[in-house]
């Protein structure tokens, strides 16, 4: 049983020395801030603005 505790212990101590060697890393679990999903709205209003202006010169050179 001891070789079981031991283990653990040595496999606990590995994995939290691979995670600090690994850089930024979040460990906070789900985030429900607002400042996470402001960023993909502004960038989807930026996406659909080019399209609308690649159809602009369409339609000015069917007149």
């Amino acid at each position: 049983m001891w070789k079981v505790l031991v283990g653990f212990i040595a496999f606990a101590a590995l994995a939290l020395f691979i995670l600090s060697r690994g850089g930024n890393i979040d460990m906070g679990g789900e985030k429900h801030d607002l400042g996470s999903h402001a960023e993909p709205a502004a960038s989807a209003a930026s996406a659909a603005e080019p399209a609308s202006a690649a159809s602009a010169p369409a339609s000015a050179a069917s007149n």
